[in-house]
């Protein structure tokens, strides 16, 4: 298998050094298999695919690489050399490329760390940081809060049809090149935004905004993706909230701080600033981690095959639908809280952004406590299912409070209800994009699009039913939560299953079953 994927691969030579230019460290999770000696190119070349990379995880003292791939070939010992043996000729399929040279990363260092978690903060950045100006371009634009609301509901629109396209487009021709296209677009449309004169060119301009900004989001899932497996792989997620959640801690505290000195459109003049330097910490530090003996090379047909597969898994699609409802209920908060905050309770845009700063606090606090004490002691389906229940809770209290049951309330129990809610999304969240990615050892750009996609346009849908009421009650932003979690919950136990040991995908991954594996699985 080439270097540059997940821990379990063969080791890496001298250029498995990280991005920060020392070596890398210690596995996040020890697994059972690691090896640590380099496999022969040649015999790596035939786990390329039929359907996909498989990412096999092999006891390094007794399997070789021809165990994974077919045909099978003598065994080559295992060695801490790096010198191909003589014979590995013969395993090289008839008509495949030589194997390019093997890619740089394998497991993250700080710095890359940190650029992952820099491109999963675009949505945040892009949303969060505007969410405080969002009474001002009403008036600004002399257009109704319904419009208004619809500049979000367009770049979470783009965002999400974005992923469905550059997703796939990471699988075949690696994840660099969408990703930097996707970023010099993303500055360029955010520059327009501050432009816009009327509120149609604003929603023109966030959907081509969100369409771009996509790129950041599908790739950074995926290259986590090709680099971790089980366990593992969650942690990392969490680790990526971490630093990704101080974008929803810091953004509209900034957005707040920028209208004190100047107007909206000095919002997405600092969006701009920030994606160009992103782009140039990707441009310069950020190594390719899919190697070209991995992609796919059938073009449309070879996608559209990956996605068959991908949407016919029961329990994949049931993990997809669960978060992407779990995230309706989050996008309704962010959509529905400026308003009911500033506008029914009469808080100012500073201490709303203090407010959502410290519900984003919460949900960092609840995803590194996921990372370093849940992960690995308990079922992540018994976590996330615990995570649905707390949500459920709040949303319920919410809409009780909302419709007056509990009498005149005031800021402070309807925050408190708020700061729940978000903080359950750091279990739900991390653990439903680890477990679904569990199903899947390829096409994982596709498998990120299909995450991405469901729940930014479940959310896109959410974010105009939290208005239609006005801006004079909470209850539409409590009923659309309550109604999309308990929907999640619903997805998650009829499709997922999770009493069903057949069905758990916690052993690391495996590729996705065939039509035999699912009947069995379904009965």
């Amino acid at each position: 298998m080439p270097e540059g994927h997940i821990p379990g691969s063969a080791a890496a030579e001298s250029n498995t050094v990280g991005a920060t230019g020392r070596p890398e460290g210690p596995r996040p999770d020890p697994a059972p298999a690691q090896p640590t000696d380099e496999q022969p190119p040649p015999d790596s070349a035939p786990s390329k695919r039929t359907g996909g990379a498989h990412r096999p995880t092999p006891d390094p003292a007794s399997v070789s690489p021809a165990s994974v791939s077919a045909p099978s070939t003598t065994p080559a010992p295992v060695s801490t050399a790096s010198t191909p043996p003589t014979d590995a000729a013969p395993t090289q399929p008839p008509g495949r490329p030589a194997k390019a040279a093997p890619v740089a990363l394998r497991r993250t260092g700080l710095l890359v760390t940190l650029i992952l978690g820099g491109l999963t903060a675009t949505p945040p950045l892009a949303m969060d940081m505007y969410l405080p100006a969002l009474p001002e371009v009403t008036n600004s634009l002399h257009a109704p809060a319904a419009t208004v609301q619809l500049t979000l509901t367009a770049c979470l629109a783009g965002m999400a049809i974005g992923q469905l396209l550059i997703g796939p487009m990471s699988d075949r021709w690696g994840r660099r090149r969408p990703l930097l296209l996707g970023l010099a677009v993303y500055i360029l449309a955010t520059a327009l935004c501050a432009l816009a004169p009327t509120v149609e060119t604003l929603i023109a301009f966030r959907l081509v905004q969100g369409l771009a900004g996509s790129a950041g989001i599908v790739i950074a899932r995926a290259v986590v993706r090709d680099l971790y497996d089980g366990d593992a792989m969650a942690r990392f997620f969490s680790t990526l909230m971490l630093i990704s959640g101080v974008a929803p801690i810091v953004a509209p505290l900034v957005g707040g701080q920028i209208l004190r000195v100047t107007d909206w459109r000095g919002v997405f003049v600092v969006l701009t600033v920030i994606g160009a330097a992103l782009l140039a910490v990707v441009w310069a530090r950020l190594p390719e981690t899919l190697a070209p003996a991995e992609r796919h090379g059938g073009g449309v047909g070879e996608t559209l095959h990956a996605m068959r597969g991908l949407l016919t898994d029961r329990v994949f699609m049931g993990y997809v639908l669960a978060g992407g409802f779990a995230f309706a209920a989050l996008f309704a908060y962010i959509s529905a809280s400026p308003f009911v905050i500033q506008e029914i309770y009469g808080a100012s845009p500073q201490t709303f952004s203090i407010l959502f700063g410290v519900n984003s606090v919460g949900l960092v606090i609840v995803g590194q406590i996921n990372g370093k004490v849940l992960v690995g002691r308990v079922s992540l389906d018994k976590v996330f299912a615990v995570g649905l229940t707390v949500i459920t809770l709040a949303a319920t209290a919410l809409l009780l409070m909302s419709l007056g049951v509990f009498g005149e309330v005031g800021l402070v129990p309807v925050a408190a209800a708020l700061f729940v809610l978000m903080s359950a999304m750091g279990v739900t969240l991390p653990n439903t994009q680890a477990l679904a990615l569990m199903r899947v050892r390829h096409a994982a750009g596709s498998a990120s699009a299909l995450l991405g996609t469901s729940s930014f346009l479940i959310g896109a849908i959410a974010s105009p039913l939290v208005g239609v009421a006005g801006e004079e009650t909470a209850v539409p932003m409590a009923v659309v939560q309550l109604t999309a979690t308990l929907v999640a919950a619903t997805c998650f136990v009829a499709l997922c299953r999770p009493w069903n040991k057949r069905t758990k995908a916690e052993d690391g991954g495996r590729p996705l079953p065939s039509g035999t594996e699912r009947k069995r699985e379904d009965s």
